[in-house]
């Protein structure tokens, strides 16, 4: 007779049991790994079989393939030391839940295909957006990552413009050129979501920033103005709170003027700076955004909730739905509108249930919890930004708005071409050393050093110990 059934229970039990304790003893000594694996491309694959498996394997040797083979491949996005990108950490709570939703398995598509992940999802969402004080009338649902939630906000947009895109599409009849703004600081899901939604790179405007590297506003206008006067269609406009090089944070509420003046929907990418404003003291970052027709907030950012889970928020949520419901039959319930079918508001059919894992985090910490962690990575990222601001060799690029900090090496009397490679140097260098790990950016031109403090596990201590790498790094690539 041929095996068949699932893992026996006990069996599951057993490595269930070392499951859990090998990833207690990976969160208490995950500073001890090297930040960047020291493997190069096809280092990994090359350890494992071409061919795919025949027979079965143990468990116990399948566990011992990921230790040995995949965990020495890992880029350790939960090391404390992790500056890089927007640091993010996936919390105890946040793993265990997860771990249920896994077990459980649903298919949150309708709400009878489970209510509690319906019913949970809109609460945790509104229990965020009480936190962050965003108006009661924001409809809340999760969506993978901000890329998708930017192009279903945008996709209510282009339902919106009256364009009859559902059902006659954007091909084989004359329609204007449509146009979409936002900063040249601006994530580039802006651009991915235009392309999606069949609207091209072309429908792209970018703006110029100030100063600050936020959103000029007469520039908008400007550029508005000149698209009316071409012929072309301007349906929306992205606005930033937390930029992705400098987290620099759009005048939201002159925006949303000009929006309501042209009639065009305001999205506010808030994926990385709108957690913030659980801290009451920093509740004046989503002002203006109580006029907006959409906003998202990434928990996997910043809020300590494993990826992936996005928070989009609708003004008016039955725009998307217009934009996106379609049911077959198979799928037909009698609940009709007393229920929520979260299918309705996003391309996505199937729909995990990600909601388990922000509830649990949510109730685990607590406001205040949060909040303490939060203020704390700010509080680190003022302390490392001041040690730049004090030495004469180094200088900050940007204003430090959250917890992310733009800076260069800069020893008097170098020229922005040999700077440029110097810091290209320490930051390979650094990278490199598996102590820590920090990204790059580009401003106005000029390559800057990027350090961005998110991870839970964090503490004065690793800062200060990447600071003196960093001192260290740039004697040594100097010259």
């Amino acid at each position: 007779m041929p095996a068949t059934g699932d893992m026996p229970p006990e069996e599951f039990r057993r490595y269930g049991h070392e499951v859990i304790d090998w990833i207690a003893d990976y969160f208490e000594q995950v500073g001890s790994y090297p930040v960047l694996p020291r493997v190069s491309p096809g280092d990994v694959a090359g350890q494992l079989p071409e061919l795919a498996p025949e027979e079965p394997a143990e468990m116990s040797e399948i566990l011992a393939d990921f230790r040995d083979v995949l965990v020495p491949g890992v880029t350790h996005w939960n090391h404390p030391a992790f500056f890089g990108y927007f640091a993010i950490s996936g919390s105890g709570p946040g793993v265990l839940g997860e771990t249920l939703a896994a077990a459980l398995n649903v298919n949150a598509m309708l709400w009878r295909t489970s209510p509690s992940a319906t019913e949970l999802e809109e609460r945790a969402l509104s229990w965020l957006r009480q936190l962050m004080g965003l108006p009661a009338d924001f409809h809340g649902h999760i969506q993978d990552t901000a890329s998708t939630s930017t192009m279903v906000a945008l996709a209510g947009a282009r339902e919106r413009a009256g364009l009859g895109v559902r059902e006659d599409g954007l091909t084989g009849r004359a329609l204007p050129r449509l146009r979409v703004y936002c900063s040249e600081e601006a994530h580039s899901v802006v651009e991915k979501s235009c392309v999606t939604l069949g609207l091209g790179l072309s429908a792209v405007r970018r703006v110029a920033t100030d100063e600050a590297f936020r959103l000029a506003v007469p520039a908008l206008r400007a550029a508005i103005e000149a698209d009316v006067a071409a012929g072309d269609l301007p349906i929306a406009v992205v606005a930033t709170v937390g930029t992705t090089s400098t987290t620099a944070v759009d005048p939201v509420p002159e925006i949303a003027d000009i929006c309501h003046q042209h009639g065009l929907w305001l999205h506010v990418d808030a994926a990385y700076g709108g957690a913030a404003a659980i801290l009451p003291e920093m509740r004046h970052i989503l002002r203006g955004c109580e006029l907006a027709d959409s906003l998202t907030v990434n928990p996997h950012k910043w809020l300590f909730v494993p990826v992936d889970c996005s928070a989009l928020y609708l003004r008016d949520p039955n725009v998307v739905r217009r934009a996106f419901a379609y049911t077959l039959d198979i799928l037909k319930t009698s609940e009709g509108e007393a229920a929520t079918n979260l299918m309705e508001y996003g391309p996505a059919l199937g729909r995990r249930f990600r909601a388990l894992k922000l509830w649990m985090v949510l109730r685990y910490f607590g406001r205040s919890g949060i909040a303490d962690r939060i203020r704390e990575h700010i509080r680190l990222a003022a302390l490392f930004a001041s040690w730049v601001d004090v030495d004469p060799e180094w200088e900050r690029m940007a204003p430090t708005e959250f917890s992310t900090v733009c800076f260069r090496y800069h020893p008097p009397g170098a020229s922005d071409a040999e700077l440029d490679r110097v810091n290209q140097g320490i930051l390979d260098a650094l990278n490199e050393s598996g102590e820590t790990l920090l990204s790059q950016a580009r401003l106005r031109g000029r390559l800057s050093l990027r350090l961005a403090i998110g991870n839970i596990r964090t503490a004065e201590e690793h800062l200060r110990a990447a600071w003196e790498l960093l001192m260290e790094t740039a004697m040594m690539n100097d010259g």
